[in-house]
């Protein structure tokens, strides 16, 4: 790697703040904790998901995301 690959070619701009951050301060899913786990989105792994979202409720995305 070079120091040219760390600049911004021009007519690029890097990719706003807002939408790198990941967690769970919007609205989820029960199909996006059981992707965020990495399992297969099947019923028994929907049904695991929405027992945890009851449980934990936000925190059970947040343990789930760096």
């Amino acid at each position: 790697m070079n120091a040219e690959s760390d600049k911004t070619s021009p007519g690029e701009i890097p990719t706003p703040d807002r939408l790198l951050h990941a967690g769970s301060e919007g609205e989820y899913t029960a199909e996006d904790l059981v992707l965020a786990s990495g399992r297969d989105v099947n019923p028994k792994n929907l049904a695991w998901a929405e027992r945890r979202m009851a449980e934990k409720g936000r925190a059970s995305l947040d343990e789930l995301l760096p």
